[in-house]
Protein backbone atom coordinates (compact mmCIF):
# COMPACT_ATOMS: atom_id res chain seq x y z
CA UNK A 1 0.00 0.00 0.00
CA UNK A 2 1.67 3.48 -1.36
CA UNK A 3 0.47 6.73 0.31
CA UNK A 4 -0.23 10.29 -1.76
CA UNK A 5 -0.54 13.65 -0.80
CA UNK A 6 -3.83 15.57 -1.30
CA UNK A 7 -1.72 18.11 -3.07
CA UNK A 8 -0.34 16.27 -5.86
CA UNK A 9 3.50 17.62 -5.32
CA UNK A 10 4.93 15.07 -2.78
CA UNK A 11 6.65 11.62 -3.50
CA UNK A 12 4.29 8.59 -2.43
CA UNK A 13 5.11 7.12 0.60
CA UNK A 14 5.01 3.90 2.42
CA UNK A 15 3.32 3.43 5.42
CA UNK A 16 5.95 3.38 7.92
CA UNK A 17 7.39 6.48 6.11
CA UNK A 18 3.90 8.27 6.14
CA UNK A 19 3.40 7.31 10.11
CA UNK A 20 6.78 9.14 10.46
CA UNK A 21 6.48 12.46 8.23
CA UNK A 22 2.65 13.33 8.32
CA UNK A 23 2.72 16.40 6.97
CA UNK A 24 3.57 16.00 3.48
CA UNK A 25 6.47 18.00 1.70
CA UNK A 26 3.44 20.10 -0.43
CA UNK A 27 1.91 20.82 2.42
CA UNK A 28 -0.74 18.10 2.11
CA UNK A 29 -2.07 15.26 3.76
CA UNK A 30 -1.66 11.77 3.11
CA UNK A 31 -3.81 9.19 1.78
CA UNK A 32 -3.84 5.66 0.70
CA UNK A 33 -3.09 5.42 -3.16
CA UNK A 34 -6.57 3.25 -3.07
CA UNK A 35 -9.48 2.79 -0.35
CA UNK A 36 -9.86 -1.40 0.39
CA UNK A 37 -13.29 -2.39 -0.22
CA UNK A 38 -15.22 -5.59 1.79
CA UNK A 39 -18.12 -7.27 0.55
CA UNK A 40 -21.10 -7.99 2.76
CA UNK A 41 -19.98 -11.57 2.98
CA UNK A 42 -17.03 -10.52 4.39
CA UNK A 43 -18.34 -7.92 6.73
CA UNK A 44 -20.76 -10.31 7.21
CA UNK A 45 -18.14 -12.92 8.49
CA UNK A 46 -16.62 -9.83 10.81
CA UNK A 47 -19.63 -10.45 12.82
CA UNK A 48 -19.14 -11.67 16.45
CA UNK A 49 -15.28 -10.64 16.43
CA UNK A 50 -14.07 -8.45 19.65
CA UNK A 51 -12.99 -5.54 19.17
CA UNK A 52 -8.98 -6.77 18.69
CA UNK A 53 -9.77 -9.12 16.21
CA UNK A 54 -12.21 -6.69 14.36
CA UNK A 55 -9.20 -3.86 14.41
CA UNK A 56 -6.54 -6.38 13.16
CA UNK A 57 -8.98 -7.65 10.03
CA UNK A 58 -9.67 -3.90 8.91
CA UNK A 59 -6.03 -2.35 9.90
CA UNK A 60 -4.63 -4.95 7.62
CA UNK A 61 -4.55 -4.19 4.43
CA UNK A 62 -3.70 -0.45 4.94
CA UNK A 63 -0.30 -2.16 6.60
CA UNK A 64 -0.01 -4.75 3.87
CA UNK A 65 3.59 -5.69 3.16
CA UNK A 66 5.15 -3.37 5.92
CA UNK A 67 4.31 -5.24 9.53
CA UNK A 68 3.27 -9.09 9.81
CA UNK A 69 0.53 -10.67 10.40
CA UNK A 70 1.90 -11.20 14.13
CA UNK A 71 3.57 -7.84 14.66
CA UNK A 72 -0.13 -6.30 13.99
CA UNK A 73 -1.94 -8.55 16.47
CA UNK A 74 0.47 -7.81 19.14
CA UNK A 75 0.56 -3.57 18.36
CA UNK A 76 -3.50 -3.84 18.42
CA UNK A 77 -3.37 -6.54 21.75
CA UNK A 78 -1.10 -3.89 23.41
CA UNK A 79 -2.95 -0.98 22.62
CA UNK A 80 -6.60 -1.81 23.73
CA UNK A 81 -5.26 -4.37 27.05
CA UNK A 82 -5.34 -0.68 29.35
CA UNK A 83 -8.98 -0.15 28.78
CA UNK A 84 -11.52 -0.86 31.11
CA UNK A 85 -14.13 -1.72 29.80
CA UNK A 86 -14.06 -5.71 27.95
CA UNK A 87 -16.28 -4.69 25.22
CA UNK A 88 -13.60 -1.80 24.30
CA UNK A 89 -16.44 0.43 22.45
CA UNK A 90 -19.78 -0.61 24.31
CA UNK A 91 -23.03 0.83 22.72
CA UNK A 92 -25.93 2.28 25.16
CA UNK A 93 -29.25 3.03 23.81
CA UNK A 94 -30.81 6.06 25.31
CA UNK A 95 -34.10 5.95 22.84
CA UNK A 96 -35.61 4.32 20.23
CA UNK A 97 -33.17 3.60 17.71
CA UNK A 98 -30.67 6.16 19.14
CA UNK A 99 -27.86 4.88 20.71
CA UNK A 100 -24.49 6.11 22.02
CA UNK A 101 -21.06 4.34 21.18
CA UNK A 102 -18.96 4.78 24.64
CA UNK A 103 -15.25 5.74 22.92
CA UNK A 104 -14.13 6.90 26.31
CA UNK A 105 -13.06 3.60 28.30
CA UNK A 106 -9.47 4.08 27.53
CA UNK A 107 -6.59 5.17 29.93
CA UNK A 108 -7.28 9.07 29.12
CA UNK A 109 -11.65 8.88 28.90
CA UNK A 110 -11.50 10.29 25.39
CA UNK A 111 -11.92 8.77 21.68
CA UNK A 112 -8.27 9.54 21.04
CA UNK A 113 -6.95 6.91 22.85
CA UNK A 114 -8.21 4.65 20.59
CA UNK A 115 -6.10 5.88 18.00
CA UNK A 116 -2.73 7.37 20.27
CA UNK A 117 -2.54 4.11 22.07
CA UNK A 118 -1.69 2.63 18.82
CA UNK A 119 -0.31 4.99 17.31
CA UNK A 120 2.36 5.50 20.51
CA UNK A 121 2.98 1.94 20.68
CA UNK A 122 3.31 2.06 16.68
CA UNK A 123 5.98 4.68 16.73
CA UNK A 124 8.13 2.91 19.52
CA UNK A 125 8.02 -0.29 17.06
CA UNK A 126 8.82 1.63 13.97
CA UNK A 127 11.78 3.39 15.85
CA UNK A 128 13.32 0.54 17.85
CA UNK A 129 13.33 -1.60 14.22
CA UNK A 130 15.11 1.53 12.43
CA UNK A 131 17.03 2.67 15.99
CA UNK A 132 15.73 6.29 15.42
CA UNK A 133 14.54 8.95 17.78
CA UNK A 134 12.01 12.04 16.79
CA UNK A 135 10.55 14.55 18.40
CA UNK A 136 6.51 14.16 18.72
CA UNK A 137 4.67 17.68 18.28
CA UNK A 138 1.16 18.06 18.14
CA UNK A 139 -1.40 20.39 19.06
CA UNK A 140 -4.53 19.86 20.93
CA UNK A 141 -7.85 21.63 21.96
CA UNK A 142 -8.29 19.16 24.92
CA UNK A 143 -8.16 15.44 24.57
CA UNK A 144 -5.90 14.97 21.79
CA UNK A 145 -2.91 16.30 24.30
CA UNK A 146 -3.36 13.63 27.15
CA UNK A 147 -4.25 10.74 25.06
CA UNK A 148 -0.81 11.72 22.85
CA UNK A 149 0.89 11.65 26.09
CA UNK A 150 -0.17 8.73 27.59
CA UNK A 151 0.62 6.76 24.04
CA UNK A 152 4.21 8.15 24.04
CA UNK A 153 5.24 8.50 27.55
CA UNK A 154 7.31 5.51 28.21
CA UNK A 155 8.81 5.28 24.58
CA UNK A 156 12.72 5.65 25.13
CA UNK A 157 12.90 7.50 21.19
CA UNK A 158 10.60 9.92 21.44
CA UNK A 159 10.68 13.71 23.17
CA UNK A 160 7.03 14.62 22.94
CA UNK A 161 5.83 18.81 23.07
CA UNK A 162 2.07 19.36 23.39
CA UNK A 163 0.96 22.71 22.61
CA UNK A 164 -2.45 24.32 24.02
CA UNK A 165 -4.57 26.93 24.10
CA UNK A 166 -3.88 28.36 27.66
CA UNK A 167 -6.59 28.72 30.13
CA UNK A 168 -9.17 26.97 27.19
CA UNK A 169 -9.14 23.58 28.12
CA UNK A 170 -10.81 21.92 30.92
CA UNK A 171 -9.26 21.63 34.29
CA UNK A 172 -9.62 18.08 34.16
CA UNK A 173 -8.13 18.04 30.38
CA UNK A 174 -5.21 20.65 31.52
CA UNK A 175 -4.37 18.05 35.07
CA UNK A 176 -4.65 14.88 32.39
CA UNK A 177 -1.48 16.37 30.59
CA UNK A 178 0.55 18.31 32.73
CA UNK A 179 0.41 15.88 35.52
CA UNK A 180 2.73 13.21 33.65
CA UNK A 181 6.07 14.03 34.99
CA UNK A 182 8.53 12.10 32.85
CA UNK A 183 11.79 13.38 30.97
CA UNK A 184 10.43 12.98 27.71
CA UNK A 185 6.95 14.89 28.07
CA UNK A 186 6.53 18.82 27.83
CA UNK A 187 3.67 20.61 27.64
CA UNK A 188 3.05 24.24 26.55
CA UNK A 189 0.23 26.51 27.55
CA UNK A 190 0.29 28.70 24.97
CA UNK A 191 -1.10 32.07 25.06
CA UNK A 192 -3.99 31.82 22.10
CA UNK A 193 -6.37 29.88 20.96
CA UNK A 194 -6.01 26.30 19.03
CA UNK A 195 -6.23 27.65 15.55
CA UNK A 196 -2.85 29.54 17.07
CA UNK A 197 -1.52 26.17 18.97
CA UNK A 198 -2.26 24.01 15.38
CA UNK A 199 -0.63 27.40 13.10
CA UNK A 200 2.65 27.18 14.64
CA UNK A 201 2.88 22.96 14.61
CA UNK A 202 2.45 23.23 10.83
CA UNK A 203 4.61 25.82 10.26
CA UNK A 204 7.42 23.78 12.32
CA UNK A 205 6.71 20.39 10.53
CA UNK A 206 7.42 22.71 7.15
CA UNK A 207 10.71 24.15 8.22
CA UNK A 208 12.54 21.92 10.94
CA UNK A 209 15.75 23.47 10.87
CA UNK A 210 15.38 24.50 14.32
CA UNK A 211 16.24 20.67 15.34
CA UNK A 212 18.82 19.73 16.24
CA UNK A 213 20.71 17.18 13.64
CA UNK A 214 19.43 13.61 12.40
CA UNK A 215 15.90 14.74 14.52
CA UNK A 216 12.93 15.02 12.98
CA UNK A 217 9.09 15.73 13.58
CA UNK A 218 6.22 13.49 13.72
CA UNK A 219 2.81 14.19 13.95
CA UNK A 220 0.50 12.90 16.83
CA UNK A 221 -2.52 14.91 15.82
CA UNK A 222 -5.24 13.58 13.35
CA UNK A 223 -3.37 14.55 10.25
CA UNK A 224 -0.98 11.38 10.76
CA UNK A 225 -2.71 8.76 8.69
CA UNK A 226 -2.67 6.00 11.40
CA UNK A 227 -4.82 7.89 13.28
CA UNK A 228 -7.32 7.80 10.93
CA UNK A 229 -6.56 4.31 10.29
CA UNK A 230 -7.67 3.14 13.91
CA UNK A 231 -10.39 5.50 14.01
CA UNK A 232 -12.28 3.15 11.09
CA UNK A 233 -12.24 -0.07 13.41
CA UNK A 234 -15.33 1.55 15.67
CA UNK A 235 -17.52 2.44 13.12
CA UNK A 236 -17.31 -1.60 11.85
CA UNK A 237 -17.84 -2.76 15.47
CA UNK A 238 -20.69 -0.18 16.23
CA UNK A 239 -22.69 -1.36 12.85
CA UNK A 240 -22.01 -5.15 13.38
CA UNK A 241 -23.20 -5.07 16.80
CA UNK A 242 -26.82 -3.42 15.35
CA UNK A 243 -27.00 -5.57 12.25
CA UNK A 244 -24.72 -4.45 9.88
CA UNK A 245 -24.38 -5.64 6.79
CA UNK A 246 -27.79 -6.61 6.55
CA UNK A 247 -28.80 -3.18 8.37
CA UNK A 248 -28.11 0.06 7.18
CA UNK A 249 -27.02 2.49 10.28
CA UNK A 250 -26.37 6.82 10.59
CA UNK A 251 -23.73 7.80 12.76
CA UNK A 252 -23.94 11.45 14.28
CA UNK A 253 -20.03 12.65 15.57
CA UNK A 254 -19.23 15.82 17.41
CA UNK A 255 -16.63 17.26 15.18
CA UNK A 256 -13.65 19.81 15.40
CA UNK A 257 -11.05 18.26 13.01
CA UNK A 258 -12.95 16.23 10.87
CA UNK A 259 -10.93 13.58 11.30
CA UNK A 260 -12.93 11.52 13.47
CA UNK A 261 -16.01 11.57 10.80
CA UNK A 262 -13.23 11.05 7.79
CA UNK A 263 -12.48 7.45 9.51
CA UNK A 264 -16.70 7.59 9.17
CA UNK A 265 -16.47 8.28 5.47
CA UNK A 266 -13.47 5.93 4.96
CA UNK A 267 -15.69 3.03 6.76
CA UNK A 268 -18.37 3.57 4.30
CA UNK A 269 -16.15 4.06 1.51
CA UNK A 270 -14.78 0.63 2.40
CA UNK A 271 -18.28 -1.08 1.72
CA UNK A 272 -19.90 -0.54 5.41
CA UNK A 273 -23.73 0.42 4.94
CA UNK A 274 -23.68 3.30 6.38
CA UNK A 275 -26.58 5.46 5.50
CA UNK A 276 -25.90 8.92 7.01
CA UNK A 277 -22.81 10.86 8.63
CA UNK A 278 -24.10 13.94 10.53
CA UNK A 279 -21.35 16.58 11.23
CA UNK A 280 -22.76 18.00 14.86
CA UNK A 281 -21.06 21.18 15.80
CA UNK A 282 -20.95 23.84 18.59
CA UNK A 283 -21.13 27.75 17.60
CA UNK A 284 -17.58 27.31 15.92
CA UNK A 285 -19.93 26.28 13.01
CA UNK A 286 -17.51 26.29 10.03
CA UNK A 287 -18.33 23.22 9.27
CA UNK A 288 -22.06 23.24 9.19
CA UNK A 289 -22.37 26.58 6.79
CA UNK A 290 -20.47 24.42 4.18
CA UNK A 291 -22.70 21.97 3.92
CA UNK A 292 -25.64 23.93 4.44
CA UNK A 293 -24.97 27.23 2.42
CA UNK A 294 -21.38 26.87 0.63
CA UNK A 295 -19.77 29.25 3.60
CA UNK A 296 -16.81 27.78 4.20
CA UNK A 297 -15.22 31.29 5.81
CA UNK A 298 -13.24 31.90 8.58
CA UNK A 299 -14.90 33.52 11.70
CA UNK A 300 -13.66 34.73 14.83
CA UNK A 301 -13.28 31.38 17.26
CA UNK A 302 -15.51 31.30 20.39
CA UNK A 303 -15.20 29.77 23.63
CA UNK A 304 -17.42 27.22 24.24
CA UNK A 305 -18.26 24.49 26.67
CA UNK A 306 -17.26 21.97 24.35
CA UNK A 307 -13.77 23.51 23.92
CA UNK A 308 -12.42 20.13 22.02
CA UNK A 309 -14.49 21.53 18.85
CA UNK A 310 -13.52 25.03 19.33
CA UNK A 311 -11.55 24.79 15.89
CA UNK A 312 -11.68 27.00 12.38
CA UNK A 313 -9.81 25.34 10.59
CA UNK A 314 -10.60 21.69 10.13
CA UNK A 315 -7.36 19.71 8.56
CA UNK A 316 -8.57 16.69 7.66
CA UNK A 317 -11.50 18.46 6.04
CA UNK A 318 -9.11 18.49 3.01
CA UNK A 319 -8.44 14.36 2.88
CA UNK A 320 -12.62 15.12 2.20
CA UNK A 321 -11.79 17.29 -0.82
CA UNK A 322 -9.37 15.68 -2.20
CA UNK A 323 -11.49 12.38 -2.43
CA UNK A 324 -14.52 15.15 -3.92
CA UNK A 325 -12.71 16.25 -6.51
CA UNK A 326 -11.72 13.50 -7.13
CA UNK A 327 -8.44 13.27 -6.55
CA UNK A 328 -7.21 16.13 -7.93
CA UNK A 329 -4.05 17.64 -6.37
CA UNK A 330 -4.15 21.01 -8.50
CA UNK A 331 -7.99 21.49 -7.34
CA UNK A 332 -6.78 21.36 -3.90
CA UNK A 333 -3.94 23.48 -3.67
CA UNK A 334 -6.53 26.63 -5.44
CA UNK A 335 -9.39 25.48 -2.89
CA UNK A 336 -5.87 25.59 0.40
CA UNK A 337 -4.95 29.33 -1.19
CA UNK A 338 -8.60 30.59 -1.01
CA UNK A 339 -9.19 29.68 2.50
CA UNK A 340 -5.80 30.61 3.20
CA UNK A 341 -7.07 34.25 2.52
CA UNK A 342 -10.22 33.68 4.37
CA UNK A 343 -12.86 31.63 2.54
CA UNK A 344 -13.21 28.99 0.20
CA UNK A 345 -16.53 27.72 -1.48
CA UNK A 346 -17.33 24.20 -3.22
CA UNK A 347 -18.05 23.53 -6.78
CA UNK A 348 -21.52 22.56 -7.34
CA UNK A 349 -21.17 19.07 -8.27
CA UNK A 350 -18.85 18.79 -5.14
CA UNK A 351 -21.46 20.16 -2.40
CA UNK A 352 -23.83 18.28 -4.22
CA UNK A 353 -21.67 15.39 -3.26
CA UNK A 354 -20.71 15.85 -0.26
CA UNK A 355 -24.42 16.89 0.63
CA UNK A 356 -25.17 13.00 -0.52
CA UNK A 357 -23.19 11.73 2.23
CA UNK A 358 -23.77 14.10 5.41
CA UNK A 359 -25.86 16.27 6.89
CA UNK A 360 -24.87 18.91 9.59
CA UNK A 361 -26.48 20.94 12.19
CA UNK A 362 -25.11 23.33 14.77
CA UNK A 363 -25.82 23.11 18.76
CA UNK A 364 -24.91 26.17 20.87
CA UNK A 365 -23.90 26.35 24.72
CA UNK A 366 -28.15 27.17 25.89
CA UNK A 367 -29.07 23.94 23.70
CA UNK A 368 -26.15 21.98 24.77
CA UNK A 369 -27.09 22.26 28.04
CA UNK A 370 -30.72 21.55 27.88
CA UNK A 371 -29.62 18.26 25.97
CA UNK A 372 -27.59 17.53 28.74
CA UNK A 373 -30.68 17.96 31.11
CA UNK A 374 -33.48 16.07 28.91
CA UNK A 375 -31.39 13.07 28.47
CA UNK A 376 -30.57 12.29 31.71
CA UNK A 377 -34.58 13.23 33.17
CA UNK A 378 -35.14 10.56 30.19
CA UNK A 379 -32.75 8.26 30.60
CA UNK A 380 -30.46 8.74 33.33
CA UNK A 381 -27.64 9.01 31.33
CA UNK A 382 -25.04 11.49 31.47
CA UNK A 383 -23.65 13.21 28.36
CA UNK A 384 -20.33 15.14 28.11
CA UNK A 385 -21.46 18.66 26.33
CA UNK A 386 -19.70 17.12 23.23
CA UNK A 387 -21.69 14.30 22.85
CA UNK A 388 -25.16 16.42 23.83
CA UNK A 389 -24.23 18.11 20.51
CA UNK A 390 -24.08 14.51 18.45
CA UNK A 391 -27.39 13.77 20.43
CA UNK A 392 -29.60 17.15 19.22
CA UNK A 393 -27.75 17.13 16.06
CA UNK A 394 -29.10 13.13 15.45
CA UNK A 395 -32.64 14.36 16.52
CA UNK A 396 -32.64 17.37 14.43
CA UNK A 397 -31.21 15.53 11.43
CA UNK A 398 -32.21 12.19 11.24
CA UNK A 399 -34.40 11.20 8.51
CA UNK A 400 -35.91 7.49 8.38
CA UNK A 401 -36.25 7.15 11.81
CA UNK A 402 -35.94 2.74 11.28
CA UNK A 403 -32.43 3.38 10.53
CA UNK A 404 -30.32 3.00 13.57
CA UNK A 405 -28.44 6.40 14.27
CA UNK A 406 -25.19 5.89 16.65
CA UNK A 407 -24.28 8.92 18.55
CA UNK A 408 -20.79 9.04 19.41
CA UNK A 409 -19.61 9.49 22.83
CA UNK A 410 -15.87 11.31 22.25
CA UNK A 411 -15.27 11.98 26.41
CA UNK A 412 -16.40 10.97 30.06
CA UNK A 413 -18.65 13.58 31.41
CA UNK A 414 -16.66 13.75 34.13
CA UNK A 415 -14.34 16.09 32.31
CA UNK A 416 -16.31 19.15 31.53
CA UNK A 417 -17.92 19.84 35.58
CA UNK A 418 -19.22 23.30 34.27
CA UNK A 419 -21.33 22.04 31.70
CA UNK A 420 -22.71 19.11 33.76
CA UNK A 421 -22.96 21.98 36.53
CA UNK A 422 -24.89 24.39 34.40
CA UNK A 423 -27.16 21.27 33.24
CA UNK A 424 -27.92 21.32 37.06
CA UNK A 425 -27.24 17.63 37.55
CA UNK A 426 -25.24 17.49 41.25
CA UNK A 427 -22.58 15.14 41.58
CA UNK A 428 -22.25 13.93 37.71
CA UNK A 429 -19.40 15.00 36.41
CA UNK A 430 -17.12 12.55 39.76
CA UNK A 431 -14.01 11.17 38.00
CA UNK A 432 -13.97 7.50 37.81
CA UNK A 433 -12.00 5.51 40.32
CA UNK A 434 -8.49 5.73 39.02
CA UNK A 435 -8.63 9.36 38.71
CA UNK A 436 -9.84 10.44 41.51
CA UNK A 437 -6.55 12.38 42.81
CA UNK A 438 -6.00 14.22 39.43
CA UNK A 439 -6.50 17.63 41.35
CA UNK A 440 -3.88 16.30 44.29
CA UNK A 441 -1.13 15.74 41.58
CA UNK A 442 1.63 17.84 40.71
CA UNK A 443 1.75 19.71 37.17
CA UNK A 444 4.43 21.01 35.02
CA UNK A 445 4.03 22.98 32.30
CA UNK A 446 5.60 26.10 30.46
CA UNK A 447 3.26 29.34 29.52
CA UNK A 448 4.57 30.57 26.39
CA UNK A 449 3.84 33.71 24.07
CA UNK A 450 1.95 32.99 20.58
CA UNK A 451 5.26 33.02 18.97
CA UNK A 452 7.11 30.68 16.55
CA UNK A 453 10.56 31.17 17.30
CA UNK A 454 9.55 31.18 21.12
CA UNK A 455 8.05 27.79 20.72
CA UNK A 456 10.56 26.78 18.49
CA UNK A 457 13.85 27.47 20.81
CA UNK A 458 11.36 25.99 24.13
CA UNK A 459 11.76 22.76 21.84
CA UNK A 460 14.95 22.60 20.81
CA UNK A 461 16.58 23.72 24.63
CA UNK A 462 14.52 21.19 25.69
CA UNK A 463 15.10 17.36 23.68
CA UNK A 464 16.95 14.84 25.22
CA UNK A 465 20.74 14.69 23.87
Amino acid sequence: MKYISTRGQAPSLSFENVVLTGLAEDGGLYVPESIPEFTAAEIKQMQGLDYPALAFEIMRPFVAGELSDEELKSLIFASYAKFRHKAIAPLVQTAHNEWVLELFQGPTLAFKDFALQFLGNLLDHILKKRKQRVVVMGATSGDTGSAAIEGCRHCQNIDIFILHPHQRVSDVQRKQMTSVIEDNVFNIALKGNFDDCQNIVKASFTDQSFLPEARRLVAVNSINWARIMAQIVYYFYAALSLGSPHRPVSFSVPTGNFGDIFAGYLAKKMGLPIERLIIATNANDILHRCISENDHSKRALMHSLSPSMDIMVSSNFERLLFDIYDRNGDEIRRLMADFKHGAMQLGGSQLSKTRAIFDSYKVDDVETVRVINEVFNESEYLLDPHTAIGVEAARKTRGNSDVPVVCLATAHPAKFPEAIDRAGIKGGSVLPFHMRDLFERQEKFAVLEHDLKTVQNFVANNIRV
